[in-house]
């Protein structure tokens, strides 16, 4: 395990390594020292120049190979400061890092994709500083960086259209996917969140008692469990089941976790599977209510920026791990988040506490079904119809009626039109039978 010093700056007020710490052990690294400081940036080394000097005795006193800074550096602090570090010890800012891990956890062609487009955007605009520093510096290769290529550019460019034409395609088969889901009767409801927040338990917690069909060929990547880690980024691409909510068919998608400052181009990098929240029926937005105050309403507002921009459905904030926070910790913290996080629902996805109270709350929140009745005549294809009644919608009664069944169900405005459309088709026995 490589060991590592992780250094943070802030324009004002204390630095907190906690998140770098927890990212760079999420990494693989072993974080064998730390340094902070206050004030504002430094163009040249983004610490202040002593600080530098300090951070430089830490790592060789530590033995470090690498230093993690969580913030953003540009490519001439990068190398300024690595010149003042002992030879060969890396320097990783914070997104370079999130990117390393996001590597790591990319198991499907689609997550795959979406890092190496992010590593391709993060790299575009560095392309020319790192000719330029390589020309400064005899080396070759400088800092590991490689050759200058004037082509690189190009071919940077290049990659980041076909990648994305291969996510758009990718994106059309999910959506075409999810329309088939909502025509077979589904809500459509996503976890979203800060990583670490218990979705992934949640996600466990209101399907345990469901088992997936292993014939069920309209949703061939429905998954028999999500991973349930204390783990940064557990979850980096999607994971779907079905859902015990009461009398709604619930399809759950957890998916990967908000991680506070991120810039632009790394939120888009992953727009792929961000739709599996902008294009729910209903999202269901995860809070750590075990944090402090502070950090709740923080990451609130980064959750809120990031979902309100793109999404249409209703959002229902859940506070969850409240089996970590005492009953009057609780009432000050959704007083206090009323704004941000009006009529939240407070469960414990470990312990299984008020889940109850959170289906009832999806299936209030899910767009309205409607109330239908339908007389049938009794024709050969008469019982497969309400079979598809019973897999598709809500049936509340069913009674037979001499050459007739009455079916009274409640179902999405899209499932009660075909339900009308097969109940048109059947026709009635003929006078000369």
């Amino acid at each position: 395990m490589t060991n590592v010093v992780v250094v943070k700056r802030v324009d004002r007020g204390d630095a907190d390594l906690s998140e770098v710490t927890d990212l760079a052990r999420a990494a693989g690294y072993d974080v064998v020292g730390s340094l902070s400081q206050t004030r504002e940036e430094d163009a040249a080394y983004h610490l202040g120049e002593g600080k530098v000097s300090e951070l430089a005795a830490l790592v060789a006193e530590t033995d470090a190979a690498a230093v993690i800074f969580d913030n953003r550096l540009g490519p001439y602090q990068t190398y300024n400061i690595a010149q003042k570090l002992p030879q060969n010890v890396e320097v990783i800012d914070r997104f370079t890092l999130i990117l390393e891990i996001f590597g790591q956890r990319a198991n499907t062609r689609k997550a795959q994709l979406q890092v190496e487009l992010a590593e391709l955007r993060y790299e575009l605009p560095r392309a020319e500083a790192k000719a330029s520093l390589a020309k400064r510096d005899e080396r070759p290769g400088f800092m590991g960086l490689g050759e200058y290529d004037e082509s690189r550019e190009r071919d940077i460019k290049a990659q980041i259209s076909r990648i994305k034409n291969e996510l758009d395609a990718i994106a059309d088969k999910e959506e075409t996917r999810r329309e088939q889901r909502r025509e077979s009767g589904f809500d459509l409801v996503a976890l979203a969140g800060y990583t670490n927040a218990g979705k992934s338990t949640l996600m466990q917690r209101l399907a345990d008692d469901l088992e997936v069909g292993q014939n069920d060929d309209l949703h061939p990547d429905l998954d028999p469990t999500a991973e349930s880690k204390n783990q940064l980024f557990t979850t980096l691409g999607t994971t779907t089941r079905r859902a015990e909510t009461g009398k709604r068919d619930v399809l759950l998608t957890d998916t990967v976790g908000f991680v506070s400052d991120l810039p632009h181009w790394l939120v888009e990098s992953f727009k792929s599977t961000l739709d599996s929240v902008y294009r729910a029926d209903l999202v269901l937005l995860v809070v750590d209510a075990s944090e402090s105050l502070d950090a709740m309403r923080e990451k609130l507002i980064t959750s809120h920026d990031t979902l309100y921009e793109r999404n249409e459905a209703p959002i229902v904030t859940v506070f969850n791990k409240i089996d970590a926070v005492d009953d009057e910790e609780l009432e000050e913290k959704r007083a206090a988040l009323s704004a941000l996080a009006p009529n939240p629902v407070a469960v414990s996805g470990l312990t299984g506490k008020n889940i109850s109270e959170l289906t009832a709350r999806v299936e209030d929140e899910l767009p309205a079904w409607e109330r239908e009745r339908l007389l049938l005549p009794l024709v050969e294809d008469t019982m497969s119809v309400v079979s598809w009644l019973y897999d598709h919608t809500y049936v509340e009664q069913e009674e037979y009626q001499g050459e007739q069944v009455f079916v009274e169900f409640e179902a999405s405005p899209a499932i009660v039109e075909k339900a009308r459309a097969k109940a048109a088709d059947l026709s009635l026995p003929s006078e000369s039978a």
